[in-house]
């Protein structure tokens, strides 16, 4: 310990005595300077995650450091709209949403084993981005509804004359019409 009663604090660098001292990766921290360096929220034991001397909550840690891409949400049933700005991340900016204009595998990749072609931007499609859907390979960013653009899985996939939608859409194009078919529990809507 050094001289003057106690340790110095890893975010002000003042003294921290032993009554208000918080102890991680081997440093000092004062309770009320032991915050996430992005959202500054209190952090504990449990709650704390350190990447070199920066200090976070798992959340924001999990957003600034750790996977990115398809099928990394932040937990079951959860949306979140967050890119990640406030962190520094800079986020991919989605191409217009352009429907199908290539629905068969072109004729050369066919002959020689090439890989397959994605309907829906006509790019090879490798085994590690790929999507299985409606008798065809997907890109990942490409397996999305053509009317409303949402991304589909196989138990949200309805396909019709080589193009695939989601449940919702199919439902409002294709699906029946008329008195009794509305679009919620007891709803009746008229279609002429």
């Amino acid at each position: 310990m050094p001289f003057g009663g106690g340790n110095k604090c890893g975010c002000c660098q003042k003294t921290v005595y032993f009554a208000e001292e918080v102890q991680c990766e081997g440093r000092s921290f004062h309770r009320s300077c032991f915050l996430c360096m992005v959202c500054r929220k209190n952090l504990d034991s449990t709650t704390v995650a350190v990447h070199e001397n920066e200090i976070y909550c798992k959340s924001c840690y999990g957003k600034k450091y750790g996977p990115k891409g398809y099928g990394y949400g932040a937990g079951a049933g959860t949306l979140s709209m967050d890119k990640g700005e406030s962190l520094g991340i800079k986020p991919e900016e989605a191409s217009e949403h352009r429907p199908t204009n290539n629905p068969n595998p072109s004729k050369l990749a066919q002959r020689f084993g090439g890989s397959d072609k994605c309907p829906r931007c006509g790019k090879a499609v490798y085994a590690a981005e790929k999507v299985i859907g409606a008798g065809n390979s997907w890109h990942k960013m490409c397996f999305r509804c053509a009317n409303c653009g949402k991304g589909l899985e196989s138990t949200t996939l309805a396909d019709k004359d080589g193009e695939i939608y989601c449940k919702g859409c199919y439902a409002k194009n294709f699906g029946p019409k008329g008195f009794g078919y509305g679009q919620g529990a007891g709803a009746l809507a008229h279609a002429q």
